[in-house]
């Protein structure tokens, strides 16, 4: 349990399904009195696979909301189409360099052809996808309360399209087939999974017999699914829409959600939704590891004008894989934030600035909010 605070899992949750798992024991017999002379010299046989220890290594980034209102559209719009590159120009070099970058398309990108349109019923263009590609995004989440804003028309658009650009992309799928295959990425011998669950659609109920067409929060599901997906990866990152809009600190329910996530398998938690941020902290499991959550990453690109709500962070993280013939440790560390700004100017229109740049006493109070349960967190600017 972690250190900080017990958690008690509400009874939904602890009726789950518990997880069962098989080991395989591996053996190996060998003389360890055995070397090997070479050139005069003697170089010692390892006695066992499990003394040499192989390590990878990767580095995983994620930004927070993507909600395209439209005078963020507007904006972009150019006499060839739309152009949201020069929004995320000042921030790409923060994003680009992770091996695998993680975004929330909360507005879907059902394409113009369709009508775009604005709050409360999100649809955006396809040029928004050809922007995170090119700022360095690897993957995007698509299960959240807009998902089913414009219908199965927006989500069949978006889907294709993500394929199309070689995105890849959870929460959100086209056949039950495409749901049950675990969205997977391989970076320097690492395979990180990524799944994603929102808590709602905003009453708009899924089609009958297509609940593939967004993954809906059931600790039972939600259970199952880090199961599969920890028999296909090294990692399991996790995305939760949950929370309350616009509240800085997380609330019961996602505090016992990502403890349950936790205990069941995930190993990164990133939250979105609120809107505004929230701070990390480290899970400890029963069975020993470190787990890492957010609870909420803000927004990083929106038409919302509260300052809480222009407000975000790139998430850094680094992670370490080390092998030995007897088991496999992951170690997630060195949990950094790179605080963010959606400004709008007449010269430059929207763009995410780096928040230093646009009050430097706004940016330690963010730095002080997301380092109240992780003292040491770091910060790159």
């Amino acid at each position: 349990m972690n250190s900080r605070r017990k958690y008690i899992i509400p009874s939904i949750i602890a009726a789950a399904l518990f997880l069962t798992g098989c080991a395989t024991e591996q053996t190996s017999v060998a003389d360890e009195n055995h070397e090997l002379v070479f050139e005069g010299r003697k170089l010692p046989i390892a006695t066992s696979p499990s003394e040499v220890g192989l390590t990878a290594s990767a580095t995983l980034s994620a930004v927070g909301d993507i909600l395209i209102h439209e005078r963020v559209y507007k904006d972009a719009l150019t006499e060839e189409g739309y152009d949201f590159n020069p929004m995320l120009e000042t921030v790409k070099p923060f994003m680009e360099q992770a091996d695998i970058t993680v975004a929330n398309s909360e507005s879907i990108i059902g394409g113009s052809e369709i009508g775009l349109s604005t709050y409360p019923a999100f649809n955006s263009p396809y040029e928004v996808g050809d922007a995170l590609k090119q700022a360095g995004v690897d993957v995007v989440t698509l299960a959240n309360n807009h998902t089913l804003d414009r219908g199965v028309p927006a989500i069949e658009n978006a889907v294709r399209y993500w394929d199309q650009i070689g995105m890849v992309h959870a929460g959100s799928y086209l056949s039950a087939d495409d749901r049950s295959a675990i969205a997977l990425m391989t970076r320097n011998d690492i395979t990180f999974s990524f799944l994603s669950y929102t808590y709602g659609t905003n009453g708009i109920e899924t089609p009958a017999g297509r609940d593939y067409l967004v993954n809906r929060i059931d600790p039972a599901i939600i259970q199952q699914d880090l199961k599969r997906a920890r028999e296909k990866s090294d990692v399991v990152v996790l995305n939760l829409h949950f929370g309350v809009e616009y509240q800085k600190m997380p609330n019961a329910e996602q505090i016992e959600l990502a403890q349950f996530a936790a205990e069941n398998g995930a190993d990164i938690i990133l939250g979105h939704h609120p809107h505004v941020l929230q701070p990390p902290e480290w899970i400890d499991t029963a069975d020993g590891r470190k787990v890492f959550v957010v609870y909420s990453l803000g927004n990083f690109l929106s038409g919302q004008d509260e300052p809480d709500r222009q407000i975000g962070a790139i998430l850094h993280l680094d992670i370490e894989k080390k092998v030995t013939a007897d088991s496999t440790a992951i170690t997630i560390q060195n949990p950094a934030f790179t605080p963010t700004f959606v400004r709008s100017s007449n010269e430059k229109g929207y763009h995410v600035d780096l928040l230093k740049n646009v009050d430097p006493a706004l940016n330690t109070v963010t730095k002080n909010h997301l380092s109240t349960w992780i003292s040491d967190l770091q910060f790159i600017e």
